[in-house]
């Protein structure tokens, strides 16, 4: 089918995690699934620089069947399950460079009405304002492992330009030694939707 949105190009993806993590603020992730579209502006991300990163799935280049997808192409969809919630991830390294960016939050644009029952019981701030949240509000599931953001039905489009970036240490990553401590969680400064 076609996607309602322009996807962004494959060589998007072709830049250096740590800049692109910084380039998807603002970015639009759309899920076109039977019960209609539903997306929302990244307004957070976290990146995870691989082998040397103690926090990565991927320290020491471990290659397990949740990881393999990181060590494909760049531009590809990492989904897995923490706890009860699906996350999801850019894979953004070269390939066989198993580094990824985590969607943190969005700031909900198409799908209202798909929101608020996904997310019952919720306010609008806090349908997307985490990693689990977006994408239970979106309807992103493992089985989205592996896709490309390129192609329908989930895909990256341009959104908009933020004026102000802020940066600061990843959340949720005890037990990393120095690694939790880097600077590589990524927000648009001031949105309401940002998690923390």
């Amino acid at each position: 089918m076609e996607p309602r949105h322009r996807p962004l190009s494959p060589e998007f993806f072709h830049q250096p995690t740590l800049e692109l993590a910084k380039a998807l603020l603002g970015c639009l992730l759309v899920k076109e699934t039977k019960d209609g579209p539903a997306s929302g502006f990244i307004v957070e991300t976290e990146a995870y620089m691989g082998a040397g990163d103690r926090a990565a799935h991927s320290y020491r280049n471990r290659r397990t069947k949740r990881t393999e997808v990181m060590f494909a192409e760049p531009g590809r969809v990492y989904t897995y399950v923490m706890h009860t919630h699906t996350l999801i991830n850019v894979v953004s390294g070269d390939r066989d460079v198993p580094e990824a960016i985590l969607i943190r939050a969005l700031e909900p644009y198409e799908g209202l009405d798909l929101m608020s029952v996904r997310r019952a019981g919720r306010k609008r701030k806090e349908w997307t304002n985490g990693p689990g949240k977006l994408t239970q509000a979106l309807g992103i599931t493992r089985e989205d492992y592996g896709r490309r953001f390129t192609e329908w039905p989930l895909y990256l489009s341009s959104g908009f330009v933020p004026e102000q970036i802020s940066s600061g240490p990843r959340i949720g990553i005890e037990n990393t030694g120095k690694a939790r401590f880097y600077p590589w969680r990524f927000w648009v400064s001031d949105n309401l939707y940002v998690s923390k």
